[in-house]
Formats: C-alpha cells, sequence, structure tokens
C-alpha cells in the first residue's frame, strides 16, 4: 500500500526541516514565508526491529521495510481557502494526501519570523482547520445543488449521498472536523470527494520540552487529539552525527522522530504483517480488520483470488522457537482459512492455487 502523508503548517514552523530531518533530503527552508512552493516529496521507511530479528532468524539476503511518503506542504495562511498566500494550490497539495501531520510551533526564536503575532499552537491549529474547513463546504455546496436534484428520481442510492453530504455540510458549519464526526458507512460515501477535513491527522509540537506547557498538552489530550513533542531542529541536527559522534556524544541511535513516523503510521488503522525466508524478510501493510485472501491480495493480486489457506504465527513466538520447522512441531504455527482475519504481527505464508 502506498501512503502519503502531507506535512502542513503556518509558515515558518519547522515543516522543512522536519521533512529534511525524516528523510535526508536537502530543501530549501530559507527564513521567509512561502519559500517551499512545490511540494517536497520523501519516501521513508518505517523502522522495525521485528523484521531486523526475522531476517536474521531466516538468514533473509534481504530485508523490506514499509514505507510511507512524506510531502512537504508550503505554508498556509487565513484565507487560503480563497487562494490567500497560493493556497489554493497548497490545499490542492494536502488532497492528494492520506493524512495530515500539523506542525504546530511551540519554540521560541525571536530569529524565525512568524506569521502570528505571538506563538500560539491553539490558534494555529484553528486557523489550519478553518482554511481546510471553507475549502470543504466550498465544494460541498457545489456538489449538493446536484444532488438535490438527482435525489427527486428516488434513487436510493443518490438519497443516502445527499444525506451524507447534507450532514456534512452541518458539521462543516459548526466547526467540527469531519473525520471525527462521521461513521464508517458516511465515511465511504465522503471518500470519493476527497475532502480535507476528512484526513486523519497528528499534532506535532514543534519545541523544547520546556517550551510545551503541561496546559497545552492537557487539552489535547482532553480533546483526543492525537500529539508528540518534538525539537524538530534538534532532532535534525542529530540526526547529521555518525553513528561515532552519537556514542561519544551518548545520544541514543533510536532518534524521537522514529517514534513520530510509528505514530504517522497509526493514524490510517494500518496493521503489518510479514514473510521471511531466505530471500527476503519483508513487512507489509493491511487495514486493521482485513481477512487472510485480502492479505495474499497485498503480497500478490492473484493470490487473493486464488487463495486456499494460509500458514499463520506470531513473529515473536516464530523467533522464540528458533524457526518454522521448530515452530510447527511444538504446534505454534496455524492453518487458516478465508474468514481469518489479520493480526499485527502476524507472520504469514498463503498457500494458492495460482
Amino acid at each position: 500500500m502506498s501512503l502519503s502523508i502531507g506535512i502542513v503548517g503556518l509558515p515558518n514552523v519547522g515543516k522543512s526541516t522536519l521533512f529534511k530531518a525524516i528523510t535526508k533530503k536537502q530543501v530549501d527552508c530559507a527564513n521567509y514565508p512561502f519559500c517551499t512552493v512545490e511540494p517536497n516529496v520523501g519516501m521513508v521507511a518505517v523502522p522495525d526491529k521485528r523484521a531486523d530479528k526475522l531476517a536474521d532468524l531466516t538468514h533473509s539476503i534481504k530485508k523490506v521495510y514499509a514505507t510511507i511518503e512524506f510531502v512537504d506542504i508550503a505554508g498556509l495562511v487565513e484565507g487560503a481557502h480563497q487562494g490567500e498566500g497560493l493556497g489554493n494550490q497548497f490545499l490542492a497539495n494536502i488532497r492528494e494526501t492520506d493524512a495530515i501531520i500539523y506542525i504546530l510551533r511551540c519554540f521560541k526564536n525571536e530569529k524565525i519570523v512568524s506569521s502570528q503575532k505571538k506563538i500560539d499552537p491553539i490558534s494555529a491549529k484553528e486557523i489550519l482547520d478553518t482554511e481546510m474547513a471553507l475549502k470543504d463546504l466550498s465544494a460541498l455546496e457545489k456538489r449538493l445543488r446536484g444532488l438535490r436534484r438527482e435525489a427527486k428520481g428516488q434513487n436510493k442510492e443518490t438519497a443516502k449521498e445527499l444525506e451524507a453530504v447534507e450532514k456534512a455540510k452541518e458539521l462543516l458549519e459548526r466547526n467540527k472536523l469531519l473525520f471525527e464526526n462521521i461513521d464508517n458507512d458516511e465515511e465511504k460515501i465522503l471518500k470519493m470527494y476527497q475532502f480535507l477535513t476528512l484526513k486523519p491527522r497528528l499534532y506535532l509540537l514543534n519545541g523544547r520540552e520546556a517550551e510545551v506547557t503541561e496546559k497545552l498538552k492537557e487539552q489535547f489530550k482532553r480533546n483526543q487529539w492525537p500529539f508528540v513533542v518534538l525539537d524538530v531542529l534538534n532532532e535534525f541536527e542529530i540526526g547529521e552525527l555518525s553513528p561515532e559522534e552519537r556514542n561519544e556524544l551518548d545520544v541514543s541511535d533510536e532518534l524521537n522522530l522514529d517514534e513520530l513516523i510509528k505514530e504517522s503510521y497509526k493514524l490510517l488503522n494500518l496493521i503489518t504483517f510479514f514473510t521471511t525466508g531466505p530471500d527476503e524478510t519483508r513487512v507489509w501493510t493491511i487495514k486493521e480488520g482485513s481477512k487472510a485472501p485480502q492479505a495474499g491480495g497485498v503480497i500478490h493480486t492473484d493470490f487473493e483470488e486464488q487463495f486456499i489457506r494460509a500458514e499463520v504465527i506470531n513473529w515473536q513466538k516464530l523467533v522464540e522457537a528458533g524457526g518454522i520447522s521448530s515452530a510447527r512441531e511444538k504446534g505454534l504455527a496455524r492453518t487458516e482459512g478465508k474468514d481469518y482475519i489479520i493480526q499485527e504481527g502476524d507472520v504469514i505464508e498463503i498457500k494458492h492455487s495460482a
């Protein structure tokens, strides 16, 4: 599955620095608004020590991690939904992503130009939310007129779509984000519209721990807004160090950025499963709740249609058993059919007639 996450925020909040830290790409992050115009795109491997252990166990020639595409999108400003600050282009870039990371500035640095009069993460969040909601409302109102005409023909599917779109309009007019306030059936209907407020989001509070107040963190927890606290500039600078330099400075090899990447992955309700053998160990991604044939289809399209059964074992049990042969002898490997729901960390082998 190809996943794309947009990095968004007001101008000069650390978006391009985060992008560089994550992808190790060199992008222009000069100290003025709208430095980033065309979105920078980079593929990032999702760290997974389970894959490393499985590869060691089966002596795999290569390892293939799951990946995420990060898109560094230029800063939004108030009025972006009307085209202010190249807003139409930037909002269109966001529309193409699966999920969003909001970078909210908490750091205090007078040398870095701010588009706000004061550092206010909640106000910045509200500006971003509002611009996306207004853009969605504009698109939604155009579609509503056509839907209301079509619904007069008593078409049941059109009536369902109209009901979902009218609910979306009501929510947006009440300043409610769609992804937080609709059910699965409504999401399936609205997904075709690529609404900006339908995309799940993670909030990155950019600053040192001392610059992110407990009051702010409590507000995010109370509203169930998923967040991480990260000093983006510090992470970037640490990422530039060699392993030897990190060792001398007693800096951990696992950066906080790794946790950000993992949290981004969770935004889309994805789980991981593995295939492993002498040729390769590979991490695969699939929607939570998917069944074994669908997992086969992720590996190869023919495997879903020609699925017979799957041999399944939890990765940790496989490692502890010392190999698949030993795991079979101990009864740890199971044969599962078409109704088996894939679990996080499963190692599977698909039997098929393809």
